[in-house]
């Protein structure tokens, strides 16, 4: 699949600066601020090796979005050489918000870029993972371009490890040589995500969110069990279209059985477009030199100006938990941070705004030890990453709740309706109690009343023994 035509410039060595990983990374320096490209894209072997110099670094901040494999800088015991600042919070960082290494910048995608291009954060250097350069000396970044391109464009040195097995991706994606400064060959496979089987629960939102789809629509859809539910229900459709900030394998039947065909995208007619991917081997197979597939930036992507010119567009998200009232909270769990805000709004209010677009927000009613996901209110703490005015439809294994034009009466009842049935009746009985003023004002008199009557009791005791 990697195109033999690459090695002209591994036997033309003057033209590039080779370098070993230790010796690439020696010109970061103490208080230096470091991008790192996200996901299967991770540059790991340079983040190593930064690691490595550990000792001789203080306060060095490290910037990105959800990287894969192991975050060895995240470590807590490196606290006084490395800072991580997530852009959105991935596992193998997740520590360093508790132990005080590591915190978290809010941010739309659609905004990730102007961050560097504005200079809001100066950038001393970008680590980065790309394919060969091809004959005119153009490598690609592959599977992720997010903000790595702004971050290429703004930085003060650009270190590349290059790696055969990184696919050869079209658009924002390509990295011409001029601009690298050092780079390191590393070829090994790139990390895989795995996808959870199907289950039942899955299945049914799989189909029901398919219901909402219809011929010709332009789809965002991301990762995971229920977006390959949702895609397995859709292969009598026609001519759907793929616009995204990210995609994984499911697409990969729809597009080989012509169901995608992105022929009526205004945006890249007859082309997908994503920001970054993540998948098997099978996904980066075919990807690589697929020009079917357009990579750009995340000010492109999520823009929710262009978004919306794609007519019928529909995105599909998740979230951790949801009042009764349409607020999602798809970021943390209480005050707890989790995740991220990523791309779920600028997504919500293109589809929203798009000509027949519909915004969906798809998930299990209760989580995998059977807590409720749909609750009178969100937890003490949890952001709420789209707002009741945002949601249009949610929808669980029970069923699609239509929000959008709905009263809060109306939307507390749709709700209820979508929940597990064990929690119904509980989560309106809690709602109206919290909300019915008679009620709150009847059980903060008792309340008070007792206090009163302790304390009256209290000095009486008090008075009965001085006396």
């Amino acid at each position: 699949m990697h195109s033999t035509k690459r090695l002209y410039f591994y036997i033309n060595p003057s033209i590039m600066k080779f370098t070993t990983a230790q010796d690439a990374v020696k010109s970061i320096t103490s208080h230096s601020r470091i991008y790192i490209q996200c996901a299967a894209a991770t540059p790991t072997l340079l983040t190593h090796a930064l690691t490595e110099r550990a000792a001789e670094l203080q306060n060095v901040e490290i910037c990105h979005l959800q990287t894969f494999g192991d975050a060895p800088y995240a470590d807590v015991k490196y606290k006084d050489s490395f800072f991580v600042n997530s852009f959105y919070i991935g596992g193998n960082v997740r520590n360093t918000l508790p132990q005080g290494n590591g915190s978290y910048t809010p941010i739309f995608l659609s905004e990730l870029p102007l961050l560097f291009d504005r200079n809001q954060l100066a950038l001393d250097a970008v680590f980065i993972q790309v394919s060969p350069p091809d004959a005119n000396g153009f490598c690609s970044l592959g599977v992720s371009v997010e903000a790595t391109r702004a971050a290429i464009r703004t930085a003060k040195m650009v270190v590349a490890q290059i790696n055969k097995f990184m696919p050869h991706t079209y658009g924002d994606a390509l990295v011409h040589i001029d601009e690298i400064d050092w780079v390191v060959e590393h070829h090994v496979p790139l990390l895989e995500s795995l996808i959870e089987p199907m289950g039942a629960i899955e299945h049914s939102i799989g189909r029901h969110v398919a219901s909402l789809i219809e011929d010709n629509n332009c789809l965002q859809i991301g990762i995971g069990s229920i977006p390959n539910a949702v895609l397995s229900n859709l292969t009598h459709h026609k001519d759907l279209g793929v616009f995204t900030e990210m995609f994984s394998d499911g697409v990969i039947d729809l597009v080989e059985s012509g169901v995608i065909t992105c022929k009526h995208n205004k945006i890249h007619p007859g082309k997908m477009t994503s920001t970054f991917l993540q998948g098997s081997q099978r996904l980066f197979d075919f990807v690589n030199e697929n020009k079917l597939l357009v990579m750009k930036e995340s000010n492109f992507t999520n823009d929710t100006h262009l978004i919306r010119q794609n007519d019928r567009m529909v995105s599909i998200n998740s979230a951790i938990e949801i009042d009764v009232t349409g607020q999602v909270c798809a970021d943390s769990f209480g005050p707890k941070m989790y995740s991220g805000v990523g791309g779920q709004i600028d997504y919500i209010r293109g589809a929203g705004q798009s000509k027949g677009g519909k915004a969906i927000i798809a998930m299990p009613s209760v989580t995998k030890k059977g807590v409720n996901k749909i609750v009178p209110t969100l937890k003490p703490g949890a952001g709420v990453v789209s707002t009741r005015a945002n949601i249009q439809y949610i929808v669980t294994e029970y069923g699609i709740a239509n929000l959008y034009g709905k009263t809060i009466k109306q939307r507390v009842q749709s709700l209820i309706e979508i929940a597990h049935p064990m929690y119904r009746e509980q989560i309106e009985r809690d709602y109206y109690e919290l909300n019915n003023t008679k009620t709150r004002r009847r059980a903060e008199f008792l309340c008070y009343s007792e206090i009163f009557i302790n304390c009256s009791e209290s000095l009486f005791c008090i008075l009965s023994i001085k006396s």
